[in-house]
């Protein structure tokens, strides 16, 4: 698919995505992952960094993805969440199962929002890939003249 194709193309929505893509690594971030698994273990912020050993700001990072743990943190956050460390990094194997948007306690509001989160997510990923086609092919051609 060309760039012109790219652009033009339907981006993947939620609707479109199968709920065991939903912390896959085209829905999904470690962050969102590691928060997620978080708050499904009923821990806040600062009772994880505590378990961990680390600052609140240091788990705030990481959740925000500015910064990514070392393997030894990472293995540790994995057992007490409860998920497998290849889920965390890619959202493959074992972690916790999609939300589901139909249950009584979900707002009908906040599962629309976050459905508009998730596919502003997946088009601001696939713009930004075919930005790096585009940043690349503009150095080729530079490089050439």
């Amino acid at each position: 698919m060309d760039d012109l194709e790219a652009l033009n193309a339907k981006p993947l929505t939620t609707i479109d995505m199968p709920a065991e893509d939903w912390y896959g690594p085209d829905a999904a971030t470690f962050g969102d992952r590691l928060a997620a698994a978080r708050e499904y273990a009923q821990m806040s912020q600062a009772q994880m960094a505590r378990r961990l050993g680390i600052r609140a700001s240091t788990l705030r990072s990481w959740e925000q993805d500015l910064s990514e743990p070392r393997a030894n943190h990472l293995s540790i956050m994995a057992g007490v969440l409860n998920v497998s460390m290849v889920w965390l990094m890619n959202g493959e194997g074992e972690g916790l199962d999609a939300p589901n948007a139909d249950a009584a306690e979900t707002d009908a509001d906040v599962a629309s929002i976050l459905r508009d989160m998730r596919d502003l997510r997946v088009t601001i990923s696939q713009s930004s890939e075919q930005l790096g086609r585009l940043e690349k092919r503009l150095r080729a051609a530079l490089k050439d003249t």
